[in-house]
Protein backbone atom coordinates (compact mmCIF):
# COMPACT_ATOMS: atom_id res chain seq x y z
CA UNK A 1 0.00 0.00 0.00
CA UNK A 2 1.56 3.60 -0.83
CA UNK A 3 2.30 5.82 1.85
CA UNK A 4 0.40 9.09 1.78
CA UNK A 5 2.51 11.80 0.56
CA UNK A 6 3.83 14.50 3.61
CA UNK A 7 1.11 17.38 4.02
CA UNK A 8 2.37 20.41 1.65
CA UNK A 9 2.59 23.43 4.45
CA UNK A 10 1.60 27.56 3.56
CA UNK A 11 2.07 30.05 5.31
CA UNK A 12 -0.40 33.38 5.11
CA UNK A 13 -0.30 36.90 6.43
CA UNK A 14 -3.80 37.88 7.11
CA UNK A 15 -5.22 41.92 7.07
CA UNK A 16 -7.71 42.19 10.17
CA UNK A 17 -8.49 46.09 11.09
CA UNK A 18 -5.32 47.35 9.98
CA UNK A 19 -3.18 45.20 11.27
CA UNK A 20 -1.38 41.49 10.20
CA UNK A 21 -2.21 37.97 11.37
CA UNK A 22 0.11 35.25 11.15
CA UNK A 23 -1.67 32.05 9.82
CA UNK A 24 -0.23 28.42 8.51
CA UNK A 25 -2.12 26.09 6.63
CA UNK A 26 -1.45 21.90 6.42
CA UNK A 27 -3.16 20.59 3.06
CA UNK A 28 -2.93 16.75 2.83
CA UNK A 29 -1.78 15.03 -0.03
CA UNK A 30 -4.08 14.15 -1.65
CA UNK A 31 -6.74 16.97 -1.11
CA UNK A 32 -10.14 16.03 -0.32
CA UNK A 33 -12.80 18.48 -0.07
CA UNK A 34 -14.14 17.52 3.64
CA UNK A 35 -14.64 20.38 6.02
CA UNK A 36 -10.59 21.58 7.34
CA UNK A 37 -10.21 22.07 11.19
CA UNK A 38 -9.61 25.37 12.38
CA UNK A 39 -7.32 25.16 15.49
CA UNK A 40 -7.34 28.12 17.97
CA UNK A 41 -4.26 28.38 20.63
CA UNK A 42 -4.25 28.65 24.20
CA UNK A 43 -3.35 31.76 26.72
CA UNK A 44 -0.03 31.61 26.38
CA UNK A 45 0.08 29.89 22.62
CA UNK A 46 0.87 30.38 19.04
CA UNK A 47 0.92 28.75 15.91
CA UNK A 48 4.49 27.07 16.31
CA UNK A 49 3.63 26.09 20.06
CA UNK A 50 1.02 23.77 18.56
CA UNK A 51 4.84 21.80 17.02
CA UNK A 52 4.26 18.65 15.16
CA UNK A 53 0.31 18.06 16.17
CA UNK A 54 -1.02 20.07 13.53
CA UNK A 55 0.99 17.86 10.79
CA UNK A 56 -0.15 14.51 12.42
CA UNK A 57 -3.66 15.77 12.79
CA UNK A 58 -3.45 16.23 8.91
CA UNK A 59 -2.55 12.98 8.17
CA UNK A 60 -4.41 11.14 10.80
CA UNK A 61 -7.64 12.95 9.64
CA UNK A 62 -6.91 13.76 5.95
CA UNK A 63 -8.22 17.12 6.20
CA UNK A 64 -7.07 20.77 5.57
CA UNK A 65 -5.63 22.34 9.11
CA UNK A 66 -5.64 25.89 9.74
CA UNK A 67 -4.27 27.41 12.55
CA UNK A 68 -3.50 31.10 13.41
CA UNK A 69 -1.73 32.90 15.85
CA UNK A 70 -4.18 35.26 17.62
CA UNK A 71 -3.47 39.63 17.69
CA UNK A 72 -0.61 40.13 19.96
CA UNK A 73 0.71 36.21 20.10
CA UNK A 74 3.29 34.64 18.01
CA UNK A 75 4.26 36.07 14.52
CA UNK A 76 1.24 38.46 14.05
CA UNK A 77 1.41 42.10 15.15
CA UNK A 78 1.52 43.41 18.34
CA UNK A 79 -2.13 44.15 19.83
CA UNK A 80 -2.67 47.66 20.54
CA UNK A 81 -2.32 48.90 24.47
CA UNK A 82 -4.05 46.05 27.14
CA UNK A 83 -6.17 43.25 25.99
CA UNK A 84 -10.26 43.64 26.27
CA UNK A 85 -11.55 41.39 28.88
CA UNK A 86 -14.26 40.79 26.46
CA UNK A 87 -11.70 38.91 24.40
CA UNK A 88 -12.90 35.66 24.01
CA UNK A 89 -16.60 36.60 23.41
CA UNK A 90 -15.40 38.71 20.31
CA UNK A 91 -12.60 36.45 18.72
CA UNK A 92 -15.40 34.87 16.53
CA UNK A 93 -16.20 38.12 15.07
CA UNK A 94 -12.66 39.21 14.55
CA UNK A 95 -9.24 37.64 13.83
CA UNK A 96 -11.31 34.15 13.43
CA UNK A 97 -13.17 35.35 11.01
CA UNK A 98 -10.68 37.55 8.90
CA UNK A 99 -8.84 34.04 8.93
CA UNK A 100 -11.51 32.21 7.80
CA UNK A 101 -12.24 35.04 4.89
CA UNK A 102 -8.87 35.02 3.48
CA UNK A 103 -8.59 31.40 3.21
CA UNK A 104 -11.84 31.00 1.46
CA UNK A 105 -13.00 28.71 4.17
CA UNK A 106 -16.41 27.72 3.52
CA UNK A 107 -17.71 25.14 6.20
CA UNK A 108 -15.29 24.01 9.19
CA UNK A 109 -14.52 21.89 12.31
CA UNK A 110 -13.00 24.03 15.66
CA UNK A 111 -10.53 22.69 17.70
CA UNK A 112 -9.77 24.95 20.36
CA UNK A 113 -7.10 24.14 24.00
CA UNK A 114 -7.88 25.94 26.82
CA UNK A 115 -8.93 29.86 26.45
CA UNK A 116 -8.96 28.84 22.56
CA UNK A 117 -11.59 25.89 23.06
CA UNK A 118 -13.90 28.87 24.77
CA UNK A 119 -13.72 30.77 22.14
CA UNK A 120 -14.69 27.62 19.91
CA UNK A 121 -17.33 27.36 21.79
CA UNK A 122 -18.46 30.79 21.43
CA UNK A 123 -17.64 30.62 17.34
CA UNK A 124 -19.35 27.26 16.48
CA UNK A 125 -22.64 29.56 18.59
CA UNK A 126 -22.49 32.12 16.48
CA UNK A 127 -21.31 30.81 12.96
CA UNK A 128 -24.16 27.78 11.61
CA UNK A 129 -20.74 26.97 8.92
CA UNK A 130 -19.13 25.71 11.89
CA UNK A 131 -20.05 21.67 11.73
CA UNK A 132 -18.21 20.33 14.84
CA UNK A 133 -16.66 20.84 17.72
CA UNK A 134 -13.52 20.25 19.50
CA UNK A 135 -12.32 21.38 22.81
CA UNK A 136 -9.37 20.75 24.71
CA UNK A 137 -8.88 21.84 28.45
CA UNK A 138 -11.45 24.27 28.04
CA UNK A 139 -12.93 26.00 31.10
CA UNK A 140 -16.37 26.45 31.07
CA UNK A 141 -16.26 28.97 34.16
CA UNK A 142 -14.00 30.91 36.50
CA UNK A 143 -13.06 27.60 38.87
CA UNK A 144 -11.30 27.99 41.79
CA UNK A 145 -8.57 24.95 40.77
CA UNK A 146 -7.89 27.38 37.37
CA UNK A 147 -7.54 30.58 39.20
CA UNK A 148 -5.02 28.56 41.89
CA UNK A 149 -3.45 27.23 38.54
CA UNK A 150 -3.19 30.86 37.06
CA UNK A 151 -1.83 32.50 40.48
CA UNK A 152 1.01 30.07 40.42
CA UNK A 153 1.84 30.59 36.57
CA UNK A 154 2.61 34.36 37.67
CA UNK A 155 5.42 33.12 40.16
CA UNK A 156 6.60 31.03 37.68
CA UNK A 157 6.98 33.80 34.81
CA UNK A 158 8.83 36.07 37.65
CA UNK A 159 11.89 33.42 36.84
CA UNK A 160 13.83 35.49 33.79
CA UNK A 161 14.84 31.87 32.30
CA UNK A 162 10.65 31.24 32.23
CA UNK A 163 10.03 34.67 30.24
CA UNK A 164 13.26 33.82 27.68
CA UNK A 165 11.44 30.60 26.77
CA UNK A 166 8.46 32.41 26.18
CA UNK A 167 10.25 35.14 23.69
CA UNK A 168 11.22 32.37 21.90
CA UNK A 169 7.50 32.46 20.09
CA UNK A 170 6.43 35.77 20.78
CA UNK A 171 9.36 37.98 21.11
CA UNK A 172 8.95 41.63 23.14
CA UNK A 173 5.46 40.69 23.28
CA UNK A 174 6.05 37.63 25.91
CA UNK A 175 5.35 39.68 29.17
CA UNK A 176 2.06 41.11 27.18
CA UNK A 177 1.17 37.61 26.61
CA UNK A 178 1.67 36.49 30.04
CA UNK A 179 0.19 39.98 31.42
CA UNK A 180 -2.98 39.47 29.36
CA UNK A 181 -3.63 35.69 30.37
CA UNK A 182 -3.25 36.38 34.09
CA UNK A 183 -4.57 39.81 34.74
CA UNK A 184 -7.36 38.73 32.37
CA UNK A 185 -8.35 35.53 34.75
CA UNK A 186 -7.54 37.04 38.14
CA UNK A 187 -9.58 40.19 37.00
CA UNK A 188 -13.01 40.74 39.62
CA UNK A 189 -14.73 41.15 36.03
CA UNK A 190 -14.41 37.58 35.06
CA UNK A 191 -15.32 36.25 38.39
CA UNK A 192 -18.84 35.49 37.23
CA UNK A 193 -17.65 34.65 33.65
CA UNK A 194 -19.56 31.50 32.46
CA UNK A 195 -20.08 29.46 28.97
CA UNK A 196 -23.27 28.30 29.94
CA UNK A 197 -25.32 31.16 27.49
CA UNK A 198 -23.28 29.63 24.76
CA UNK A 199 -23.11 26.43 25.10
CA UNK A 200 -27.05 26.54 24.99
CA UNK A 201 -26.92 27.64 21.26
CA UNK A 202 -23.96 25.33 20.35
CA UNK A 203 -26.26 22.51 17.75
CA UNK A 204 -23.25 20.91 15.90
CA UNK A 205 -21.84 18.12 17.47
CA UNK A 206 -19.36 18.46 20.10
CA UNK A 207 -15.98 16.35 21.84
CA UNK A 208 -15.19 17.73 25.01
CA UNK A 209 -11.91 16.70 25.70
CA UNK A 210 -10.08 16.40 29.33
CA UNK A 211 -7.27 15.28 30.82
CA UNK A 212 -7.63 13.68 34.20
CA UNK A 213 -4.98 15.79 36.12
CA UNK A 214 -5.36 18.78 34.36
CA UNK A 215 -4.16 21.43 36.75
CA UNK A 216 -5.98 23.83 35.60
CA UNK A 217 -9.74 22.33 35.68
CA UNK A 218 -11.66 19.82 36.79
CA UNK A 219 -13.57 17.17 35.30
CA UNK A 220 -16.84 19.73 35.73
CA UNK A 221 -16.11 21.59 32.71
CA UNK A 222 -16.26 18.84 30.26
CA UNK A 223 -19.13 17.78 31.93
CA UNK A 224 -21.04 21.00 31.41
CA UNK A 225 -20.12 21.58 28.06
CA UNK A 226 -21.24 17.79 27.07
CA UNK A 227 -24.31 19.05 29.42
CA UNK A 228 -25.38 22.17 28.25
CA UNK A 229 -24.49 21.86 24.40
CA UNK A 230 -27.35 22.32 22.37
CA UNK A 231 -26.48 19.14 20.07
CA UNK A 232 -25.05 15.90 20.73
CA UNK A 233 -22.23 15.93 22.59
CA UNK A 234 -19.40 13.45 23.51
CA UNK A 235 -16.89 13.58 26.68
CA UNK A 236 -13.50 12.13 26.73
CA UNK A 237 -11.53 12.17 29.88
CA UNK A 238 -7.95 11.53 28.65
CA UNK A 239 -6.12 9.44 31.48
CA UNK A 240 -2.84 10.10 33.01
CA UNK A 241 -2.83 13.37 31.16
CA UNK A 242 -2.62 17.01 32.48
CA UNK A 243 -3.50 20.32 30.77
CA UNK A 244 -2.50 19.76 26.99
CA UNK A 245 -3.32 16.37 25.83
CA UNK A 246 -2.61 16.84 22.33
CA UNK A 247 1.07 17.09 23.38
CA UNK A 248 1.07 14.43 26.62
CA UNK A 249 -1.37 11.88 25.13
CA UNK A 250 -1.39 12.63 21.03
CA UNK A 251 -2.29 9.34 20.63
CA UNK A 252 -5.38 8.68 22.45
CA UNK A 253 -6.35 12.51 21.01
CA UNK A 254 -5.66 11.78 17.12
CA UNK A 255 -7.60 8.64 17.87
CA UNK A 256 -10.90 10.39 19.30
CA UNK A 257 -10.89 13.19 16.60
CA UNK A 258 -11.30 10.30 13.94
CA UNK A 259 -13.62 8.60 15.73
CA UNK A 260 -15.79 11.99 16.15
CA UNK A 261 -15.21 13.08 12.41
CA UNK A 262 -16.04 9.71 11.50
Amino acid sequence: MNTPAPPITRDHDVAFNGHRLFAREWLPQPANTQPPIILLHDSLGSTELWREFPEALCAATGRRIIAYDRLGFGKSDTYPGAIDLNFVVTEWSGGLSAVLAALQVEDFILFGHSVGGDMSVIAAAMLARCKGLITESAQAFAEDVTLDGVRRARTLFDDPVQMRRLKKYHGEKAPWVVSSWIDSWLSPAFADWTLAPWLAKVTCPVLALHGDADEYGSRKHPEMIGALAAGPSQILIVPNCGHVPHREQPRAVLQAVGHFLA
